[in-house]
C-alpha cells in the first residue's frame, strides 16, 4: 500500500512565509529557508512553496529563493505561483524544484498542461485547484482565490487528469485557515473520480483532521501550513499517531 504523505506548505509573499484565513488576513510565519530545513529534518515527505501573489502582481516566482530552499532540503519540492510557460518551468527546475504547481494559467489556457507534460513528464506537473462551495456547487477560483469562475471543480479536475497532470492539489477556500478539518466529502468524490493522487489542502487544525482526510476523504496526501509554522503539531508526532491509527506513513 502506498504511504500517505504529509506536506508542509510555504505560502510566500515578499520573500517571507505568510498564513491567512480563507485566503485573507495574512500574517508573517517566518523565513522560508529556515522553515524548509526544519520540516525536512522533522520528517516531512515533501514541501510545497507557493508564491501566492505572483499571478496577481504579474511577475515570476522567486527563482533565487527557490534555489536557496532546494539547497537546504533532501525531500521532493513543488513550486508554484505565476507559472505560465514551458520557460518558467525550466527556470524553476534548474533552480532545484522537483515539481511545479500551476493554477490560474491552466484554467485560462488548458493546453498549457499538455505542453508541460510533453516537455517535463506527468510526474513533474501538479495542478492546484482552489474552489469554494456556492449554492451546493464547488466553483473554481483564480488569482489566489480572488476571481470566481463558473468552472465546476469535478469537471475541471477530470479534464486536468485527461490532459496528463500527475496530481491535483485541491484547496477548499471555505476551510482554508479555519482549523475545522478538511473538505472530506468533496475530497472523497475527487478520489473516486480520478486515478491520479489528490492532495488535501485547507482546514488542518488537529491530528484527527489528518486521520479523517486519509480515511474519510481518501486523500493521498495532506498539506497544511499554520499548524506546522506555529508549532501546534509536530510532524514526527503526527506521523506516529497516524501509524497507530493504521494509516501507512513513512516514519
Amino acid at each position: 500500500m502506498l504511504t500517505k504523505r504529509i506536506i508542509p506548505c510555504l505560502d510566500i509573499k515578499n520573500g517571507r512565509t505568510v498564513k491567512g484565513v480563507n485566503f485573507v488576513d495574512l500574517r508573517d510565519a517566518g523565513d522560508p529557508v529556515e522553515l524548509a530545513s526544519i520540516y525536512a529534518k522533522e520528517g516531512a515527505d515533501e514541501l510545497v512553496f507557493l508564491d501566492i501573489s505572483a499571478t496577481e502582481e504579474k511577475r515570476k516566482t522567486l527563482a533565487e529563493l527557490v534555489y536557496h530552499v532546494a539547497e537546504t532540503i533532501n525531500i521532493p519540492f513543488t513550486v508554484g505561483g505565476g507559472i505560465s510557460s514551458v520557460e518558467d518551468v525550466d527556470v524553476l527546475l534548474k533552480n532545484g524544484a522537483d515539481k511545479v504547481s500551476i493554477n490560474s494559467s491552466a484554467v485560462k489556457r488548458p493546453e498549457l498542461i499538455n505542453e508541460l507534460v510533453a516537455k517535463f513528464g506527468s510526474q513533474c506537473i501538479v495542478v492546484a485547484i482552489d474552489a469554494k462551495q456556492i449554492e451546493d456547487k464547488w466553483k473554481v477560483h483564480l488569482v489566489g482565490g480572488k476571481v470566481p469562475t463558473e468552472l465546476d471543480l469535478f469537471e475541471w479536475a477530470k479534464e486536468v487528469e485527461e490532459r496528463g497532470a500527475g496530481e491535483i492539489l485541491f484547496t477548499s477556500m471555505d476551510h482554508d485557515g479555519t482549523k475545522n478539518g478538511f473538505a472530506n466529502k468533496a475530497l472523497a468524490e475527487l478520489s473516486d473520480l480520478l486515478n491520479i493522487p489528490v492532495i488535501a489542502s485547507g482546514g488542518a487544525g488537529s491530528i484527527s483532521h489528518f486521520r479523517d482526510t486519509f480515511k474519510e476523504g481518501k486523500a493521498d496526501a495532506a498539506l497544511a501550513a499554520s499548524v506546522f509554522h506555529f508549532k501546534e503539531i509536530e510532524i514526527n508526532t503526527l506521523k506516529e499517531e497516524l501509524k497507530g491509527e493504521g494509516i501507512p506513513v513513512r516514519i
